[in-house]
């Protein structure tokens, strides 16, 4: 079973920054896809930013220029940049791996940042 460990969650004013930090238990070269989903309350859970295999970078439309994935390894980055109240959410670290077929998701860490 994955587990994936998230940090760096946090209170921040509007428009600081913060980074998040993803450490999954798998095997590198079973990794598909890594990346970052957020659900604010109320909310549906939403993609954030994913990053493949094959270096392939989708961002939603609302955190684009702001926020920026990154990987290392069997870990996986958020930088997220010009923080606004809207991107309050728990954001969850997630994992597609090509064998066995799964999904993984990390249990959560909170963002919240004041106006």
């Amino acid at each position: 079973q994955v587990q994936l460990v998230e940090s760096g969650g946090g209170l921040v004013r509007t428009g600081g920054s913060l980074r998040l930090s993803c450490a999954a238990s798998v095997s590198v070269f079973a990794i598909n896809t890594m990346g970052w989903y957020r659900q604010g309350l109320g909310n549906q859970r939403e993609l954030v930013a994913t990053l493949t295999v094959d270096g392939t970078i989708n961002y939603s439309d609302s955190v684009k220029g702001r926020f920026t994935i990154s990987r290392d390894k069997a870990n996986v980055f958020l930088q997220m940049n010009n923080l606004k109240p809207e991107d309050t959410a728990v954001y969850y670290c997630y994992v597609k791996r090509r064998f066995p077929t799964d999904e993984s998701w990390g249990r959560g860490t909170q963002v919240t940042v004041s106006s």
